[in-house]
């Protein structure tokens, strides 16, 4: 690959999984040790994401373990959380906790009940968190994952946010999981910021201008994501973009939430890490087994030298 300049200041951010007690409850503790070790592996924090289990967290919660974060001393520059919920007030009221607290933006999915939701739907959302804010500092990144959600975010309605809120609305996540669209995002918006949800893109999207990835799997290989970035134009890239292919596969055929938090908590010594909330089922001997040995196999190390 010939030499080329990085992308921007491309960056990782992790939608960190939320360790849970056996009854339950978030366990706070854990949850400050983790986001604290990504950020030490060079990773941002996109906590409440998918991966974090966020639509399983309520909105107390979710203020709370922002609270604890920052007391602990997580840096809030270095966080985006996910704020977007089905309820517009909640959205509002976890947005302006966010941006109070000095985080860095907030990943806002769409509301998911109600379907189809038009594009002036969407909008007014949108519109109507921005100007409840009413912050300069709110950084707002829409995320579009139309498998979970059934609610896409289309070419329009970015162009229409774009335009209404240029210095406000600067930034998309695409979960979608379609490169095509990826791509499209940014070819056509260009100076947005488009992170992909799978550090497997990173080879066809940072020529593009891509401002890195959020990707599940930064939970486990967080610092390999960060050093590949800044590999970016060199034959060590290609190297540290195959890793990276291999071991995201290995977690896409299974389950990834459990698997994700089986990894983590064999890493930490910690099996609490194997709980989940319901609907999502623990992981199981049958297959978490052979995935440790898919990984073993492949080499794979969390925390590499």
């Amino acid at each position: 690959m010939a030499a080329t300049p990085q992308p921007r200041n491309a960056r990782v951010f992790t939608p960190a999984l939320t360790p849970f007690n056996a009854d339950q409850s978030v366990n706070v503790e854990a949850f400050i040790d983790f986001c604290r070790w990504l950020i030490s592996q060079g990773s941002g924090l996109a906590v409440f994401g998918t991966n974090s289990e966020a639509n399983s967290l309520g909105l107390e919660e979710k203020i709370l373990l922002l609270e604890k974060l920052v007391e602990a001393g997580i840096p809030a520059d270095q966080m985006v959380p996910g704020t977007g919920l089905c309820a517009l007030p909640e959205t509002i009221a976890l947005t302006r906790a966010a941006v109070a607290l000095g985080c860095a933006g907030t990943l806002t999915l769409p509301p998911f009940y109600f379907k189809p939701a038009s594009d002036d739907g969407l909008f007014d959302y949108y519109t109507r968190i921005i100007e409840a804010v009413g912050s300069e500092r709110l950084k707002l990144y829409l995320y579009h994952i139309p498998q979970f959600t059934g609610v896409p975010i289309t070419m329009t309605l970015i162009e229409r946010l774009i335009k209404a809120y240029p210095r406000t609305v600067v930034g998309i996540k695409d979960s979608s999981g379609n490169w095509e669209n990826t791509e499209r995002m940014l070819r056509e918006f260009p100076g947005f910021e488009v992170y992909p949800a799978s550090e497997a893109l990173l080879e066809k999207a940072l020529p593009l201008g891509a401002a890195g990835c959020i990707s599940a799997t930064a939970n486990v290989q967080p610092a390999t994501i960060a050093r590949a970035l800044k590999a970016w134009g060199t034959s060590e890239f290609d190297a540290l973009q195959a890793q990276l292919k291999v071991v995201r596969n290995i977690f896409q055929a299974q389950p990834m939430i459990p698997a994700l938090k089986h990894v983590v908590g064999a890493h930490f010594g910690n099996a609490d890490w194997s709980h989940v909330r319901p609907p999502l089922v623990a992981a199981d001997a049958s297959w978490s087994a052979p995935l440790m040995a898919q990984l073993a196999e492949a080499g794979f190390n969390m925390q590499p030298a």
